[in-house]
């Protein structure tokens, strides 16, 4: 009756063995370490620089505990704080000579005390949030001028291709910081220049003046535009960050804006911290250009002469310069997908690139005017572009086409990242950067942990002593609960913050009170003369139903958290939720698992000792009522 099979034993071993191993990670804690990436993405990270961190950690007498290339970026470990910081100073001077232009970040990290073997095994430890771990703060300055800057040269633009498809002749339009000088001929011209910004650029305002022969607009942005473009730039670059983070797979990120051009951006629980760094400080802005291929622009190129008016000198990925001219084609906001494959002729990496409809027009067009001529893809990373590739047109362009050159796969996934994240509207620079040590939350972290233990202790005393055996098997099974919920998060590499350890000793509460339910159940059935094995069978089943129904509305209220939630709130939903699962997969399998064990065996089970069992007596005299008169029955 109260036997399980061979399967399901072997089932709860496993699920129990699984759990430990995935759990165990968290029991190491975490190290100190520095971290060194590339902060560009012409700069590998390879085995000669782990050789030139090594060198000059031993040039600066420190010993690193392990020293490691994970990925794209190495790692040096040591045993202290001191050590760590005085690491990060001398990797900086060796490594980035010139501040201004860093081929290399440099940052402080935390990483995992757990064996080599269990990172192989994919068992990391769980994050802890700001509250308890610390992790990284950015407060970055949007540059709205320049994002002002930006508008106006795109209106300069497009001004000039709407001038052309109305055939407006004579016309010169120059961008004037965050004006447009228009110059025309005629006062004809002057006029359907200006019905042409009155239909098509609302956001713009014309002045007419007359300077001799020639007729002049002085075009700006109306303030209220102005102030919009400004807003929209603000949540442009905060939906772009959400995105970027989204791909670094950070867990419960804060994103919010401060004051009228300020965005904070807090990190909590991140291992790669230099990469996040690099990531949230790269503006990343895709332009293409056309090549100046004149006389003037070959020389120029070559070194023998001037850069023409109306270009730009950029050098490509081998250090050549590249005589672009100033004119932008279409950028990256145009751009609506960004994905990294292999060219099917060469075999090459390369970045496919989707723009939008109105992208895809003006790409057809440039394309068929250019045919044969080059077209430079320029990448702007923290101010400074560079030409990716300036291949030749050699067909219609439309909607699809790709970036390729000599990159590798890791810089074409970056590059991608990147650009599928989406285009900055606005160029920012991190003004403020913290790493939050772990010794700021310490105090949250014992106290929070200690709360759970000392809770656990009291109730599964409290079991004991109330229920005999069933309450040891109710507090093994709890303490299997509490280490399938820590294996879970691991798994999940969620973020434990200081609200996910209060719905952690909830669950505690949440999992003892199903086995309550079962022991009181299994005492009613001794209580009625069932027998012992007959009790405990009907105990555990007639007690799983009001355990489904009491778990599943507790589980309904905290998947409504999950959803409507946000920030702390989420956290605590995560962590509730797991725990409803976890705690009645320990509360009734594996419960009943080790009843069975010790009590299944026996056939001539007399007795079980699952406390007191309180029976009403047999021979009970009615009781007076209070007002002395004998007891009636009325029908």
């Amino acid at each position: 009756m109260n036997r399980y099979p061979i399967w399901k034993y072997a089932i709860l071993v496993i699920v129990t063995l699984v759990g430990l191993l995935y759990a165990l990670p968290n029991f190491f804690g975490e190290a100190p370490a520095v971290q060194v990436s590339a902060a560009k993405s012409t700069v590998k990270v390879d085995a000669s620089t782990e050789a030139r961190v090594a060198e000059a950690l031993k040039a600066g007498g420190l010993t690193p505990d392990m020293l490691t290339l994970d990925g794209t970026s190495v790692r040096a470990r040591f045993n202290t704080p001191d050590e760590q910081l005085k690491a990060r100073d001398v990797l900086q001077r060796a490594l980035v000579p010139d501040a201004s232009d860093p081929p290399y970040v440099v940052a402080l990290n935390l990483v995992s005390r757990s064996p080599a073997w269990l990172s192989a095994l994919h068992a990391f430890p769980m994050y802890l949030g700001l509250d308890l771990r610390g992790g990284v703060h950015f407060m970055l300055q949007v540059d709205m001028q320049g994002a002002l800057d930006k508008r106006a040269e795109t209106f300069a633009s497009d001004l000039r291709t709407g001038m052309r498809d109305r055939n407006i002749r004579g016309g010169v339009v120059t961008r004037n910081g965050q004006s447009l000088d228009v110059r025309l001929r005629d006062a004809a011209a002057a006029d359907a220049v200006q019905r042409l910004i009155q239909e098509q650029f609302t956001d713009l305002v014309a002045v007419r003046t007359t300077d001799g022969a020639e007729t002049r607009l002085a075009v700006t942005i109306k303030p209220e535009a102005a102030r919009r473009l400004q807003d929209t730039a603000l949540k442009q670059n905060i939906t772009t960050l959400h995105n970027r983070i989204n791909e670094l797979g950070v867990a419960e990120p804060v994103i919010q804006q401060q004051g009228l051009d300020r965005i904070v951006v807090q990190l909590p629980g991140v291992q790669d911290t230099a990469k996040a760094k690099d990531i949230l400080g790269r503006t990343a802005t895709l332009e293409l250009r056309l090549v100046d291929e004149s006389t003037e622009g070959r020389a120029a190129e070559m070194g023998t002469g001037p850069v023409p008016f109306g270009s730009e000198r950029f050098m490509d990925r081998e250090g050549r310069p590249v005589i672009v001219r100033k004119q932008v084609i279409i950028t990256g906001e145009n751009l609506t997908d960004a994905q990294p494959g292999f060219d099917s002729q060469t075999q090459q990496p390369k970045v496919d690139l989707t723009v939008d409809a109105k992208g895809g027009r003006i790409m057809r067009d440039v394309s068929r005017e250019n045919y044969r001529k080059r077209l430079a893809i320029v990448l702007f990373e923290k101010g400074k572009g560079e030409v990716l590739t300036a291949p030749s047109i050699n067909g219609e362009l439309g909607t699809r086409f790709q970036i390729s050159g000599s990159m590798g796969v890791v810089e074409a996934n970056d590059l991608a990242l990147l650009l599928r994240a989406g285009s900055l509207a606005a160029p920012m620079e991190i003004i403020e950067e913290s790493t939050i040590g772990p010794s700021l939350g310490a105090d949250n972290i014992e106290m929070g942990f200690k709360s759970v233990a000392y809770g656990f202790l009291a109730i599964m005393v409290f079991m004991c002593i109330y229920y005999a055996m069933f309450g040891v098997f109710s507090s093994i099974a709890l303490a299997v609960n509490l280490l399938l919920l820590v294996a879970v998060l691991s798994m999940l590499q969620a973020t434990l913050t200081l609200p996910g350890i209060a719905a952690m000793a909830l669950a505690i509460g949440v999992a003892i009170d199903s086995n309550v339910l079962i022991n009181e159940r299994i005492r009613e059935e001794l209580r009625n003369g069932a027998s012992p094995q007959a009790a405990i069978h009907a105990g555990y089943d007639r007690a799983w139903g009001t355990i489904l129904d009491s778990n599943v509305t507790t589980l309904i209220a905290g998947i409504a958290l999950l959803a409507f939630g946000s920030g702390p709130v989420r956290g605590f939903a995560v962590v509730h939720c797991i725990g409803i699962v976890t705690s009645m997969f320990s509360a009734v399998f594996f419960a009943r698992g080790l009843t069975n064990l010790w009590y299944g065996r026996q056939k001539k089970l007399k007795s079980v000792a699952i406390g007191t069992v309180w029976k009403p007596p047999v021979d009970a005299e009615p009781q007076a009522p209070l007002s002395g008169k004998p007891l009636t029955t009325s029908k």
